[in-house]
């Protein structure tokens, strides 16, 4: 793909993980003042659900749309998921590569359903990365910015 295309791409699918980013931000301040527990109500059960699903959905806008656009806008080759989070530490891009593999793996764990036995300890690992993930975020959106002004 060329720059004049992939530019436009970059700036919409960056919009869409604005508004991912500020939808996750609200629910981990919402579920930050609860305590995963296997006796908390339905309605702590569906908080905690609709953030580690907004939690997976930014993860995956960020990672595989915003940061795969953004390396092929850059003309770097970064092939695999690991490639392209170190090259987006080395330029800048995020702060921690180490960090968003971390939250991939909890991507991946929370789209599969759970497929840990602990759904309680799922919840308090999305807690605990997501302002990782929202730095990564506004780190990236910074760096976009700087790099391709409108």
């Amino acid at each position: 793909m060329r720059a004049e295309t992939l530019q436009p791409l970059l700036r919409t699918e960056l919009a869409h993980l604005v508004r991912a980013a500020v939808s996750l931000e609200k629910s981990a301040a919402k579920c930050a003042k609860l305590e995963p527990s296997p006796r908390q109500s339905f309605e702590e059960e569906e908080s905690f659900d609709a953030l580690t699903s907004k939690f997976a959905r930014s993860a995956d806008i960020l990672t595989q749309k915003v940061l795969k656009t953004l390396v092929l806008l850059l003309r770097e080759d970064a092939p695999t998921f690991i490639d392209r989070m170190n090259l987006c530490e080395k330029l800048g891009v995020i702060p921690s590569a180490k960090a968003l593999v971390e939250v991939r793996d909890l991507r991946n764990m929370i789209a599969h359903e759970y497929a840990t036995e602990d759904l309680m300890q799922v919840y308090a690992d999305t807690l605990e990365l997501a302002p990782a993930l929202l730095s990564a975020i506004f780190s990236t959106r910074a760096f976009i910015g700087e790099r391709f002004p409108e």
